[in-house]
């Protein structure tokens, strides 16, 4: 197999994988806000079957009790883990979780809600396998695309372990957190690698160092935004169970502060965004790669805002938390490869002044 047949497939493979990653993120929006994390409680198979039950009757007997020591156990293991690292009170207060021992309940929609979760994971892991593998035919021009490329394959695994202790243990709010950003390291290794791949050979771009300080504020401002939005989901979370499920009209007024700040937040997206805008259009003419991606930065904003407005005034529908979070990692994904295409493009064109 030829050097150019296997640039070629490691590009192929790399656009294919972004689009499983964000489809990732998409999916573990709906496990989340339809409460379906432990619709399979074991791992890899989903109640000792490869293909999950979708009746009480195929379930194997006993399954409430084995699958809640199990879920016990690894919080057990989690918290020894904590004890080294000195964060003894919280690895205390999971020793402590009675939550772990109430049996689930189950429910075939939320078993296969997971189960499709699952199977994109694996296509997207396959699909970093795959782009690990043709990114070697780089490894004589330019190391860090391997190099990044296997280092995906690492975070991933350790993404897969993150996203198991998240599903187990309900009283550490950070690991949200951690799991949702380390997601968008993954997307942006992934994106990088990919860029470096196209832009290889092509010269340096002069673009003017302005634009590419607003580039990467708006992207931090990104990262801040969507932290405090899995913070908000949190919050949600507790207010949920304090409210058991009921009046969903009520929850977003009882979050307090942390909504508040996610809100405003939001404004100074706009702001920044709108002046990062009006640099790349100075700078670029209208059918480069910057404009356009400007411009599909704009169009998810407008979209974002929408389903903030549902999530606000709607009662948190499902569907519009799930949208919410692919929404905002698809604005991350576009700042990002804007910002790298400041630099260097392969379809570069500027704007005669």
């Amino acid at each position: 197999m030829s050097k150019a047949t296997n640039r070629k497939r490691f590009r192929s493979a790399s656009l294919v994988t972004i689009v499983l990653l964000f489809a990732v993120i998409l999916a573990g929006g709906i496990v989340r806000s339809s409460g379906s994390g432990m619709g399979c409680p074991d791992w890899p198979k989903c109640f000792g079957r490869y293909i999950p039950p979708t009746h009480v009757g195929e379930l194997p007997a006993n399954y409430k009790e084995t699958y809640v020591a199990k879920r016990e156990a690894k919080n057990q293991r989690f918290a020894k883990m904590l004890d080294k690292f000195g964060n003894k009170d919280l690895a205390q207060r999971i020793r402590e979780d009675k939550s772990i021992l109430i049996p689930e309940e189950f429910n075939a929609a939320r078993t296969w809600t997971e189960y499709v979760n699952r199977l994109v994971g694996v296509l997207s892991g396959i699909g970093l396998l795959l782009v690990a593998i043709f990114s070697f035919s780089y490894s004589d021009e330019n190391k860090w695309i391997p190099a990044l490329s296997v280092l995906n394959i690492f975070l991933v695994g350790y993404q897969a372990w993150l996203g198991s202790i998240v599903v187990s243990t309900n009283l550490v709010d950070w690991i949200v957190t951690v799991h949702m950003l380390l997601a968008l390291v993954i997307l942006a290794v992934t994106i990088y690698a990919y860029h470096l791949a196209k832009v290889q050979g092509k010269p340096v771009l002069n673009t003017k160092p302005l634009t590419k300080i607003i580039a990467a504020l708006a992207i931090i401002l990104s990262v801040i935004q969507i932290t405090y939005g899995t913070e908000v989901r949190e919050k949600v979370d507790e207010v949920a169970e304090r409210f058991q499920d009921a009046n969903r009209d009520q929850w977003v007024a009882k979050v307090g502060q942390t909504f508040n700040m996610h809100r405003d937040l939001a404004l100074a997206v706009v702001v920044l965004n709108v002046l990062l805008y009006a640099l790349v259009r100075r700078t670029f003419s209208r059918h480069s790669v910057q404009q356009q991606m400007m411009s599909l930065v704009f169009l998810i904003i407008v979209l974002q805002i929408g389903a903030g407005i549902a999530l606000s005034y709607w009662g948190l529908p499902p569907v519009a938390q799930a949208s919410h979070i692919l929404l905002a990692s698809l604005i991350f994904g576009a700042q990002f490869y804007l910002m790298l295409n400041l630099s260097r493009s392969a379809n570069y064109t500027e704007v005669n002044r």
